[in-house]
């Protein structure tokens, strides 16, 4: 019983270290997918990014926004042409895991409390 209990504990101690690998440089330029229901339907954006530009190509249209980077993982998106009050919000986007070609990031408006998440995959 006690050996039970030992070997136990030593899985969930090593489990509770185990961090998933978060190579975020590799996702600072290229062209990318992301996939997400909108209104019931599956929605594609693709978008090309560099180090301090973003295009995104949604429904036939294109944007482009700025792109000042925090940290490895972490950058805020600034909209150049905004056409609504609303577009003039900056986002927060941090990315949370990368995995080979995707990664899995997290998105809300800055200094909103109410935060998407999503993942994207490098195409290019």
């Amino acid at each position: 019983m006690r050996q039970i209990a030992l070997i136990l504990f030593c899985i969930l101690f090593f489990s509770s270290c185990y961090q998933q690998e978060r190579d975020c440089t590799n996702f600072h330029t290229g062209t990318f997918e992301f996939e997400t229901l909108l209104d019931g339907e599956l929605a594609k954006t693709t978008f090309i990014r560099n180090d301090s530009i973003e295009i995104d190509y949604f429904k036939g249209k294109s944007d482009t926004a700025s792109i000042r980077w925090i940290n490895d993982c972490e950058y805020i998106l600034q909209k150049l042409h905004p056409k609504s009050m609303f577009e003039k919000k900056a986002i927060h986007m941090k990315i949370l895991t990368t995995d080979n070609d995707t990664y899995t990031f997290e998105y809300g408006l800055v200094g909103a409390t109410n935060k998407q998440r999503g993942t994207a995959k490098k195409i290019k």
